[in-house]
């Protein structure tokens, strides 16, 4: 991965970021693009969007690799890049781009500007050699078995914007964010020194107090760092510290979290002792901490749980309830009002049981097929609106299900009868009821297991089709094939070898 070259960028149409837009979007559910698909998502031309395919792929913004089931393109970073600056572009979050200045296990940092503005440009490289256990450090794959470096990309830059964001409007000293797209962030350049290469200091005792302080204040907000040390904190030219790197936030909820606190103190407390040999016998503890604030439950940090975002959401509400009392005077009317409130929710869950009720009795009567009356029930429905038995849904609905049963012994008899002993039968039962429904059927002459085999023959011929379907895309190498051809080219070499 090395650096960053935008100079295709002034090179490259508007056809050409369709192409790259249209394989970010198929690699949505496909490891590997198919030439087909990507030009069904672009809505360009077969012939020109394959030109266009091995453009990009020359360049390297375009893989075309090889798969055990179908070929296809795939995304590489760089193309991933001009996608995000590409937007950028376009919301003038960045009209120019600069040196590179830093480069992490997770990131590139390069200097961009916006309107004659020096900003601070943040790429996301999850996936390196020194930093693959994404697993185990992160919680960003949830329920996912597995995903794409890029997207995993994404996912951090989203989260260290919403952190960077939730602490700069709380007045915390973290630079200002200014936007992101992708897996790109852009946001204020900070004029300093990182603490690892400061080699001395005019008051170690209060940037050491400042930086413990913080630790503090970010617990008391509800959030731990989880990588506070030396390479995560600049010092401006007054000695004022700013914390970078967020990505790895958490709550103070989380299980690990007095872990994750206390290595944050034990990292500035042996950096101190060990560069300026500064040693304090006072310290932050986790059982000192009194939470004041969710921040946590606002960005989602990693632990936080649903019931304290709960518990704060109501205490609120309380809150309010409480100064809309002290300013009205009187406490009677918040009464009432909240009365009022909770009376359309009572008729709102009760209207919702009722919709679920009917819809429950629809499915049934569709399942059983009696959901189209026949006309001799005509007069019954009348008398049933007129108020003969309005109430009597279930008996109605029982009765149903009795009939049809009835009618099911009809068409299919268990045991041979005569048909003398059939048709009284079926006088007597048409006699009972007036909504008897009119049946006529004949039972089927083919053995069960036959009609099983049948079935289950022309489901597999099915699932064959669609397999082949879905692993021989149109227009491109298959894989599948270039197998064979090998393998046929294997035996035609060795033909002769025994002889």
């Amino acid at each position: 991965m090395g650096k960053l070259d935008v100079k295709m960028l002034r090179n490259l149409g508007p056809e050409d970021f369709r192409v790259l837009t249209a394989i970010e979007m198929g690699m949505k559910n496909h490891a590997l693009v198919p030439g087909a698909l990507a030009a069904a998502i672009a809505h360009l031309r077969r012939g020109g969007i394959g030109k266009r395919l091995k453009e990009l792929c020359k360049h390297k913004l375009l893989s075309y690799d090889r798969g055990d089931k179908y070929d296809g393109y795939r995304l590489t970073n760089s193309g991933y890049d001009y996608l995000a600056l590409k937007s950028l572009l376009q919301r003038d979050a960045v009209d120019a781009f600069g040196n590179q200045i830093g480069v992490g296990k997770e990131s590139n940092i390069y200097i961009v500007s916006a309107g004659g503005q020096e900003r601070c440009l943040k790429l996301h490289r999850l996936g390196r050699v020194c930093f693959k256990k994404v697993v185990e450090k992160r919680d960003y794959h949830k329920n996912r078995k597995s995903a794409s470096w890029l997207y995993l990309s994404r996912i951090s830059a989203t989260k260290e914007f919403a952190y960077m964001t939730a602490l700069f409007n709380r007045q915390f000293p973290v630079p200002e964010p200014y936007d992101f797209n992708r897996h790109c962030v852009v946001m204020e350049l900070v004029k300093g020194t990182l603490l690892n290469h400061v080699q001395s200091l005019n008051n170690v005792e209060a940037l050491y107090d400042a930086l413990m302080n913080l630790i503090m204040r970010f617990a008391e907000y509800g959030v731990i760092h989880g990588d506070f040390n030396e390479f995560n904190i600049i010092i401006t030219e007054d000695e004022t510290p700013v914390i970078i790197d967020f990505p790895q936030m958490m709550s103070i909820d989380h299980a690990n979290a007095q872990m994750y606190f206390e290595r944050d103190v034990h990292c500035v407390n042996n950096f101190f002792r060990k560069r300026f040999g500064y040693e304090s016998e006072t310290f932050p503890q986790f059982s000192d901490v009194e939470r004041f604030a969710s921040m946590d439950t606002e960005v989602k940090c990693t632990g936080f749980k649903r019931e304290m975002a709960q518990c704060f959401e109501a205490a609120g509400e309380r809150l309010d309830d409480d100064c809309s009392e002290s300013e009205n005077g009187t406490t009677e009317e918040a009464d009432k009002s909240s009365d009022d409130q909770s009376e359309p929710e009572d008729t709102c869950s009760k209207l919702d049981e009722v919709i679920e009720d009917s819809k429950l009795a629809g499915d049934l009567d569709k399942a059983l097929g009696l959901d189209d009356r026949s006309e001799d029930c005509a007069d019954s429905d009348k008398n049933e609106e007129n108020g003969a038995h309005p109430k009597n849904l279930d008996l109605l609905s029982m009765d149903k299900i009795a009939r049809y049963m009835r009618g099911l012994e009809v068409a299919y008899p268990l045991r041979e009868d005569s048909d003398e002993a059939s048709a009284s039968r079926s006088e007597t039962r048409c006699s009972e009821s007036v909504y008897e429904p009119s049946i006529s059927s004949v039972a089927s002459t083919i053995a069960p297991d036959e009609a099983k085999r049948r079935i289950k023959k022309q489901q597999q011929s099915k699932n064959s089709r669609i397999q082949r379907k879905k692993c021989v895309p149109k227009g491109d190498a298959n894989a599948v094939t270039r197998r064979r051809k090998e393998n046929k080219c294997n035996v035609q070499e060795s033909s002769g070898i025994w002889f």
